[in-house]
């Protein structure tokens, strides 16, 4: 499984020692690096493998990331080259500095999706590139194995409210709802959080209010207003329901008013409401109208009260046609 029929050698190798494992940092180009992997399948014959089967979907996606071209970055694959790789430096005064002869495989350990989506990408453009890796020189299998278990089951991504947060320059929604989160006129400034760690306090997340602003510009129309704009009509939209409903709004133990599920109902309406507030003809929402819309709305928002059972998006749909009734009468 890991033997290779000829020799490769990686040049331009810096040698290093981490938690006193020799490992090696360097680059090798796909098409060698598909040569100089393999995969332990958790049903490997042994008991010693772990990987889980591959989910082609994720490598088509890294492909596709792969289609932006420079802007596609992406973080070194994690190797154990089992000895089977040999150091050589280019001479004495850098003695960390060298080539790798690799005689041998070696097991990859984190990055099998990367790896996939390279393949498919360099297979259906024709073309190659430099694959970045950290190569351990020699782990057993124990250590192998719990170093996955480790980088997959302890380490935590950033989640998606953060996620939202640092893609707030590329994408309109994302921005919107970071504006809505750190300024002060906003509803959601005293009560949300860009992390999307909850406190006392602060429990709506900026990823919460990404799902609910998709809902409110649900339609064509509002969504293809300049994002100022859409910016200044959410701020009008929301804030005139927490003036109308100041206790509940800020008080997220006793009312359900700012629970996602709530929230995402009062958009689902809202947009619909926006659209009511577009004059004939014209291009722009009349803010002035909002409030008319919002006053019609007689809710019991306790959270022990006739919401409480509400959950998910089916409960905020269930919601929504009841408020479209109060607010949008036929």
């Amino acid at each position: 499984m890991n033997l290779l029929a000829n020799q490769i050698v990686i040049e331009n190798v810096i040698q290093c020692k981490m938690r006193g494992k020799v490992a090696y940092q360097s680059h090798f180009p796909a098409s060698i690096g598909i040569q100089l992997t393999y995969v332990k399948p958790y049903d490997m014959p042994g008991g010693k493998g772990y990987q889980r089967p591959v989910d082609l979907k994720r490598c088509e996606d890294f492909s596709a990331y792969l289609s932006k071209g420079e802007d596609a970055l992406f973080t070194p694959i994690l190797l154990n080259a089992s000895a089977n790789w040999e150091f050589v430096a280019y001479d004495k005064q850098r003695s960390s500095y060298g080539r790798l002869l690799c005689k041998g495989k070696a097991s990859l350990m984190d990055g099998q999706h990367r790896m996939g989506g390279i393949q498919k990408y360099i297979k259906e453009t024709h073309s190659d590139l430099n694959v970045p890796f950290l190569a351990f020189h020699s782990l057993d299998e124990d250590e192998e194995i719990k170093l996955f278990d480790t980088i997959n089951t302890k380490a935590k991504g950033i989640g998606p409210s953060l996620s939202k947060f640092l893609r707030r320059d590329s994408d309109e929604i994302s921005w919107i709802a970071t504006q809505l989160m750190v300024r002060k006129e906003s509803p959601f400034y005293n009560i949300g959080t860009i992390i999307g760690k909850r406190s006392k306090g602060r429990h709506v997340t900026l990823q919460n209010v990404y799902r609910t602003l998709h809902l409110l510009t649900a339609d064509y129309r509002i969504s293809s207003l300049a994002r100022q704009e859409k910016l200044t009509i959410a701020l009008a939209f929301y804030d005139t329901i927490r003036q109308t409903f100041l206790a509940e709004w800020s008080d997220y133990k006793e009312y359900r008013l700012t629970h996602i599920v709530c929230l995402d109902a009062l958009s689902m309406v809202g947009h619909q409401i926006l659209l009511n507030c577009m004059p004939v003809g014209k291009k722009h929402v009349d803010l002035a109208a909002i409030p008319k819309y919002i006053k019609k709305l007689s809710v019991d928002w306790s959270a022990q009260g006739p919401l409480r059972y509400l959950k998910g998006m089916s409960g905020s749909r269930t919601l929504a046609s009841d408020l479209k009734e109060q607010m949008l009468p036929n």
